[in-house]
Parts: structure tokens; sequence; C-alpha cells
């Protein structure tokens, strides 16, 4: 992992000349419209020099609380810059993997980060995640859409990063159900692109027991709305 590091910690300035993008606001939003709420605690997997954190921090105001890690130490060195005067702001500097959490989350954000993960890690994040997720909390995944990653692969290795996976839901699924957690939502769609480029996956924890309400159909209804249909008929036929 010491080379993606590197990687990361030579990003930074790229990273800064970027800034705030649509991408990030984008996120945000998706972020609010599943749940996310002022004084939520909320685990930042991918931070970086800390773009998101920032815009998650200002909507959860000082009594929420954000922890942000990642794994280049100079990318969390940048973000303590930016934001240090951030009380409710946690940065971290660690593979999350490995890294202990005592805490659980109301919302655990993964912002365009497990594509760069290796494949063979996920099911130990995937472990790790649902440990620090709270019951009736959520996961959220941003992520470019993998058709699109995989036409870069083929046409624009240019646009690609160190790793730069395309993640298949059938794949994803493999990491996320044996760990208590389940696709919510998955949505594609557009930030750049007109074509769709990227997906937002929500998970939340599988319920310990499902109770469904079926309702009973009003049959005096249903035989009232049979023979209105059969009046009509007859009416049309007899004209």
């Amino acid at each position: 992992m010491k080379y993606i590091e590197k990687y990361y910690d030579d990003y930074v300035d790229r990273q800064l000349a970027v800034g705030i993008n649509d991408r990030h606001r984008s996120i945000q939003r998706w972020l609010v419209k599943f749940g996310l709420k002022k004084g939520d605690r909320v685990l930042e997997i991918g931070c970086g020099i800390g773009t998101q954190t920032q815009l998650i921090a200002n909507y959860l105001g000082p009594q929420g609380h954000i922890t942000a890690v990642d794994i280049s130490d100079k990318s969390i060195e940048t973000a303590r810059k930016r934001l240090g005067h951030y009380r409710q702001v946690k940065l971290v500097a660690a593979d999350i993997v490995q890294y202990e959490l005592e805490e659980e989350f109301d919302v655990i954000v993964m912002p365009d980060v497990i594509e760069h993960i290796p494949l063979e890690l996920h099911h130990a994040l995937f472990g790790k995640v649902s440990k620090l997720l709270k019951a009736g909390g959520f996961v959220m995944i941003h992520l470019p859409n993998p058709y699109f990653l995989a036409w870069c692969h083929e046409h624009r290795r240019d646009l690609l990063q160190v790793i730069d996976q395309p993640i298949y839901t059938d794949v994803l699924v493999q990491n996320v159900y044996p760990h208590n957690l389940y696709i919510h939502h998955l949505e594609t769609y557009s930030v750049f692109l007109e074509t769709s480029d990227y997906q937002v996956i929500v998970l939340k924890k599988k319920p310990e027991e499902i109770v469904y309400q079926v309702k009973q159909p009003d049959l005096r209804k249903r035989v009232e709305q049979f023979a209105e249909k059969v009046r009509l008929k007859i009416r049309r036929h007899l004209k």
C-alpha cells in the first residue's frame, strides 16, 4: 500500500488546484437526501485534502462531528492546515482497515475512494464498515460508473489514477452481503458527462426481523368497481 500512499501524497497539489467542484456538491446533496442530519456523527473514508469534509462539517454544524481518514500523510497534513479551525473535524492519516475506532457512526461515506482500494481488501473493508455503522444508519458510496471506468481503461488511460478498478455491482454484493449489509439504493447518473458517469449506492444493515403489514383488500369496493366496469361495457354495447 506504500505506493498508493506515495501516489496520493503527490496528488495533493492537483486536489488543491481543483478545489470543491460539482462532484463534491453532488455527493453532499445525496447525503442530505438519504438522511444526513445536523448533529450526526460521520465517518469519511478517503477524505484526501478535506474538500468533501469541509462541506459535510459545514452542514453538520458545531453539534455534529466528522472523523475523516486517508492513507496519505501529506493529504491529511494539508487538510489540517485547511480545516484546523473546525472543532467538529478529526483528521486521521491511516489505513481504515487497520485503524482501530471504538465509536459508531450515523453515516459512513466513501466519496470516490472504493475504486482505488484493491479488490482483495474489500471483504475486510466492509467488515469494518459494518462494525462501525450504527443501527438505523447508512453507508453512502459514490463511485464512477464501472462501464465508464472500463471505457477509460481502453480509451483514456490518462484519466486513471494509480488504482482505478471498475466496481461492478455483482462484485460489490459479494463483499457487502456477508457483513449484514444490503443495497438499499443504487442509481447511475451524470455529473460531468451527458452519459451517466457516476453511481451512488446506499447500504444499510439488514434488520433482525422484518414484519410486513399487508392491507386486506376492500372486497366491497372491488365488487363495486367491477360492477361499474360491467355497466360501462353494457352501455357501450347498447349504443
